[in-house]
């Protein structure tokens, strides 16, 4: 549950995560999301920060038009140009969370090698990828954060709109990382669809790569 202030009494989003469930190796854990998140239960103050960034504004227009043009190279080059700016506007937004914005690492100093690297404390999950599968979440993201007002939104299939944008969450425990979740039992699957609120086989749709 992520909240709208420092009351803890308006929920923006329920984020609903999944625990990966292979066999790992003697001493490894099996990673969720939420281990890097404090249980509420602790009554430690903790904090999840959320992000939505576009560089796609009038971007299929233009690549429209470089079709109609028979130009299809700089069409390819524009697309190829406003993703790869997305990404790097989502990495500078990440880089000034650590440093200014929650200041947790205000001395970091890393090269491009390093970053590529991920060397930098924290991580920036988005919905879709291989630590958090799900695509719906992003609608209730995109919500809370009135994403309409920049343009973006999500389509019924959960494609963000433009399609040159990035959208994710932003974890700043010490020990949070990057992995993969993998393929879920039938247990844990049950389980998500009961805290989701959805039947089991809406579920399996849902989460189709990861059953």
């Amino acid at each position: 549950m992520l909240y709208a202030d420092e009351t803890r009494e308006r929920a923006l989003l329920t984020w609903h995560n999944l625990r990966q469930q292979n066999e790992r190796p003697a001493g490894k854990p099996n990673y969720c999301l939420a281990d890097f998140v404090a249980p509420k239960a602790s009554d430690v103050r903790d904090y999840v920060g959320a992000f939505a960034v576009t560089t796609g504004t009038g971007v299929d227009a233009r690549v429209a038009a470089y079709k109609a043009a028979n130009d299809d190279y700089s069409a390819l080059m524009l697309k190829s140009l406003a993703d790869r700016l997305a990404e790097a506007f989502a990495e500078w937004m990440h880089r000034k969370v650590r440093t200014e914005l929650w200041g947790y690492a205000p001395d970091e100093s890393l090269d491009n090698v390093a970053l590529i690297r991920e060397e930098y404390r924290g991580v920036r999950p988005a919905p879709g990828y291989p630590a958090c599968p799900d695509h719906v979440v992003k609608a209730d993201l995109f919500a809370a954060l009135d994403a309409s007002e920049a343009g973006m939104e999500v389509t019924e299939s959960y494609a963000m709109l433009p399609a040159a944008s990035v959208s994710g969450f932003y974890l700043a425990h010490p020990d949070a990382r990057y992995f993969a979740v993998g393929k879920i039992g039938e247990d844990q699957l049950v389980d998500f669809a009961a805290r989701c609120g959805i039947d089991v086989a809406a579920a399996r749709r849902r989460l189709a790569p990861n059953v």
